[in-house]
């Protein structure tokens, strides 16, 4: 029972509803500060994370750059790393936030985290299925 909980697809479903809900707070940050001189937007990385540590087999991230902040998890499998885009400028006054991006990666974000959701909910349907012998 203990592998049920603890197993990678359920990890990696709850790692991504997590890297999801981190990735909206960033966004919504980024669209409060809009009007803010200098500000820099943020973005999330978890996916190319994800894929590397499934590459590499790595699973221990470092903090390689100021812009980096370390996730709550500690190095796990698919942790997130949220990084400063100081590399753009939209303004002359050095705020580099795109209202149109920023809404449209919210939108996306809003269905990537349903679709996990969804996806959970139906792994604990089959628990809840075979938990109470099939009937419902």
């Amino acid at each position: 029972m203990h592998e049920l909980w603890s197993g990678k697809v359920f990890m990696y479903l709850i790692k991504g509803m997590d890297a999801s809900a981190l990735r909206q707070r960033v966004h919504a940050h980024n669209l409060s500060n809009v009007n803010t001189p200098q500000f820099k937007r943020s973005y999330v990385q978890f996916e190319e994370i994800l894929k590397h540590a499934a590459v590499t087999g790595k699973r221990n991230f470092a903090v390689t750059s100021p812009g980096h902040i370390a996730s709550r998890g500690g190095g796990g499998v698919g942790d997130t790393r949220v990084v400063r885009d100081n590399a753009t400028s939209m303004r002359s006054d050095g705020n580099n936030v795109d209202v149109d991006k920023e809404m449209a990666q919210l939108a996306i974000n809003q269905l990537y985290y349903n679709a996990l959701s969804q996806q959970l909910n139906d792994r604990l349907g089959v628990l809840r299925y075979v938990i109470n012998e099939g009937r419902r």
